[in-house]
């Protein structure tokens, strides 16, 4: 073997210097630089992961969210047209109580009227009463006069 490296040259002691500075080199070279990088990319992985992740629950929160906020819309809509409805009841209610209320006061106003009315004509037959009276008093006075003088 000796003679083939001789035929070509080569020195076995620098070959084998070469080759325990060789294992040198790519240990340290795996020691300062291709574990820090694996490091680097795998924390890289990680977040990038995370990430992904991250952004599948913030879709799925934002679907979740879409849909209670649709259901909230919808309840609101429903409530409202249910207050709607019953404001209406209300208020065909008060209008009714109103004008019963207003057709009571007429009625009672009239009544009064009325009342007031007959009470007028009451006084005035009897005022008529009184001077039918006093004019045949007067007239049968006036007769007695007549027929004494």
């Amino acid at each position: 073997m000796q003679q083939l490296f001789a035929a070509f040259g080569i020195d076995w002691r620098l070959l084998a210097i070469q080759a325990v500075n060789f294992a040198l080199l790519l240990s340290a070279l795996t020691y300062f630089l291709y574990r820090p990088i694996l490091r680097i990319i795998d924390e890289r992985q990680k977040k990038v992961a995370d990430g992904v992740r991250t952004a599948e629950l913030a879709d799925k929160k934002l679907e979740d969210a879409k849909t209670e906020g649709d259901q909230m819309v919808g309840k609101a809509a429903r409530e409202a047209e249910g207050m709607l409805a019953t404001a209406r009841v209300r208020a065909e209610e008060r209008g009714g109580q109103i004008v019963k209320a207003a057709e009571e006061r007429a009625q009672a106003t009239l009544t009064e009227a009325e009342a007031r009315a007959q009470e007028a004509k009451r006084l005035a037959m009897k005022e008529s009463e009184r001077e039918i009276a006093r004019a045949a008093m007067l007239t049968a006075e006036k007769i007695l006069r007549e027929k004494n003088a």
